[in-house]
């Protein structure tokens, strides 16, 4: 992985990254301490429990969320945040069309390999 990215990013100039179908991605800084990326979601989109080893925090830019993380679920919508613990189990339902800011640590080398 490159240390680190550029200085500035503008969402616009750059092109979403495809993750699975319904997400796509851009990753709008990183070095290897940290990483955000912004994520958007097709309404009905399902993320499967999965877990990792970073350290998550969720910020809902757009849309409605339900975020399960552990044995806790709860809806989200613009404005509110999540936090993830490093290996915690946690997947999520677009209910509506949305954004969300994500931002990792350490940064997700394999967002990068691909």
């Amino acid at each position: 992985m490159s240390k680190k990215s550029d200085i500035f990013y503008f969402a616009k100039e750059l092109e979403w990254t495809e993750m699975f179908e319904g997400v796509s991605r851009k990753i709008l800084g990183h070095d290897e301490q940290i990483m955000m990326v912004k994520v958007k979601f097709d309404k009905g989109t399902i993320v499967s429990p999965h877990t990792h080893k970073h350290t998550q925090t969720s910020y809902c830019a757009k849309g409605k969320f339900e975020f399960t993380v552990g044995e806790k679920k709860q809806i989200i919508d613009y404005g509110d945040g999540v936090y993830i613990p490093p290996n915690e189990p946690h997947g999520v339902v677009c209910l509506e069309e949305g954004v969300i800011i994500d931002v990792f640590t350490p940064a997700r080398e394999d967002f990068l390999e691909g």
